[in-house]
């Protein structure tokens, strides 16, 4: 379990004096043991200025990349959810999202791979920062990790309500943050799952 006491000194080592973190979101169920917190503008700086030193990964299902869009800047793509093509979910009208068995395990790999230890940053983004950003985050726990960062406005960012075409996702996140984007998909950085 992390300290409280040793996250400003953990932001500040990682981000650098006078770069200012993301506010602690309010839900608890999207807060993690780290308490590390980036826009999607301040992920960016960080893997500019830290480059190599930093793993960025994108938890989102590739299915949903492939129609939401996609920013080469990040390191790699692992889903933290996988859709199920033989379930419905029980609350929507679509498929089930299972939880990946292997995510934690894929993480250590790509550091690994890499030659990263367990001090290297660790940024995840999903859609909107909300449902997977800090359940993503904790499931790193057993790692070890001494810092992973949920980017809590994700790659869509929050949805704008009273827009005349209904509820859209057009508020901060990296896609309505003028950051690199689009929809092809770096097939080097979104590894095919074995059937």
């Amino acid at each position: 379990m992390f300290k409280p006491w040793i996250t400003a000194a953990l932001v500040a080592a990682t981000l650098g004096t006078g770069a200012l973190a993301a506010d602690v979101p309010e839900d608890p169920a999207q807060q993690t043991d780290w308490g590390l917190y980036l826009t999607a503008r301040e992920a960016y700086e960080m893997k500019m200025s830290k480059g190599d030193d930093v793993l960025f990964v994108d938890v989102r299902e590739p299915i949903e990349i492939m129609f939401t869009g996609f920013t080469d800047v990040v390191d790699v793509n692992v889903p933290f959810l996988m859709v199920d093509p033989t379930a419905w979910n029980p609350e929507k009208p679509v498929l089930q999202m299972r939880r990946n068995p292997e995510f934690a395990a894929k993480i250590a790999a790509e550091m690994e791979a890499r030659g990263m230890d367990k001090d290297t940053p660790v940024m995840l983004m999903c859609r909107s920062g909300g449902t997977r950003g800090a359940p993503s985050a904790n499931a790193l726990k057993d790692l070890g990790l001494s810092a992973v960062y949920v980017v809590v406005d994700g790659f869509e960012g929050g949805t704008v309500k009273d827009d005349p075409r209904g509820p859209w996702r057009l508020k901060n996140g990296w896609k309505n943050s003028e950051l690199p984007w689009g929809y092809a998909m770096n097939k080097d950085k979104i590894p095919l799952r074995a059937e």
